[in-house]
């Protein structure tokens, strides 16, 4: 009985002294939570204030607080395409830029008599040097340029050893995405600088988050066309300029084999206009975006990713592509 006695009064004394050391972790627990909730709240904020409550005005006046024109380059691209159909229906005037125009003309005469805006074709293959810098600089000239808007190569995405890349293919690869962007905001920006307004978006992908196997120099691509997006907007944000950098998903036009991708066109795989339509509501509101909702969810998930899982998952989706 002494023996059951003491060890009764041995446990209150260990509890008693313990007393603070369980409410100090409570409270560290219940911090933590309060913490993380704050995280859950405030993601949530931002998923409504820039994909949801800017699609509430439909009606924004992109022309007065832009500008009258935009330069696309990457027009051979579905999804800018779409993008500029999209400037286009707000009546921006667009200026396509691409190597071969050849497939554009039809394009260009669609903007033209759907939306009542003005289209003008520039051939430009930045392969061949500064030299074509100067049909853009005509093209642009006396104009109110509002936007300029830059995508990848779309040769880029698809999946190839770096080794197995010929010299020639990459050069006109790397030319045709990271030089063209860079000069055609180059030539377009001080216009911008001295009107004090205008946008600056470039296309890129999510791979910039994540390097990506069998597609070294898209990851590369893309990162720089991010950084670079981000440089310009801390260099120029102060000057009227707003500059994006947009990252996107899978799209469906963009799926090389739609058999083979169960989820295409679906809510997490858009179609082209769909994901415009999304993409320029976000316009003014963030400055980095993947520019439809679902995919900052799947980016968002990306982040969170061990390492060594997402270069697993690349491996399978690419040993199955």
């Amino acid at each position: 009985m002494a023996a059951v006695d003491s060890f009764h009064l041995l446990y209150r004394e260990i509890a008693r002294s313990c007393n603070c050391y369980v409410e100090t972790l409570a409270l560290v627990g219940a911090l933590y939570t309060a913490s993380k909730a704050v995280v859950v709240a405030r993601n949530c904020y931002q998923l409504l204030r820039l994909h949801f409550i800017p699609r509430l005005a439909r009606n924004r006046d992109l022309v007065g607080t832009y500008g009258e024109w935009a330069v696309i380059y990457g027009s051979s691209d579905t999804l800018t395409i779409s993008y500029a159909e999209e400037l286009a229906r707000h009546g921006v005037n667009i200026i396509l830029i691409s190597p071969d125009i050849r497939g554009l003309t039809s394009t260009g005469k669609g903007l033209s008599e759907v939306y009542g805006v003005e289209a003008i074709l520039v051939e430009a293959d930045f392969c061949h040097g500064q030299s074509v810098c100067k049909p853009i600089q005509d093209a642009i000239r006396d104009k109110d340029v509002g936007f300029v808007v830059n995508s990848l190569d779309a040769s880029l995405n698809l999946r190839q050893g770096f080794t197995d890349l010929s010299e020639g293919r990459l050069w006109e690869s790397l030319n045709r995405s990271i030089t063209a962007a860079s000069l055609v905001t180059r030539l377009a920006l001080p216009g911008m600088v001295e009107r004090r307004r205008g946008a600056v978006v470039n296309i890129s992908s999510w791979a910039c988050n994540q390097p990506v196997p069998n597609k070294a120099a898209l990851s590369a691509s893309t990162a720089y066309l991010d950084h670079f997006s981000r440089a310009l907007h801390h260099e120029f944000g102060h000057r009227g300029i707003f500059v994006q950098s947009l990252l996107p998903c899978r799209v469906a036009s963009q799926v090389p084999d739609e058999g083979r991708w169960a989820m295409a066109n679906s809510w997490l795989v858009p179609p082209a206009q769909v994901y415009a339509q999304h993409a320029v509501s976000t316009l003014g509101v963030s400055h980095r975006t993947t520019g439809y909702w679902p995919h900052s969810l799947q980016l968002e998930l990306v982040q969170w990713m061990p390492a060594w899982m997402w270069m697993f998952g690349s491996r399978m989706l690419g040993s199955t592509a």
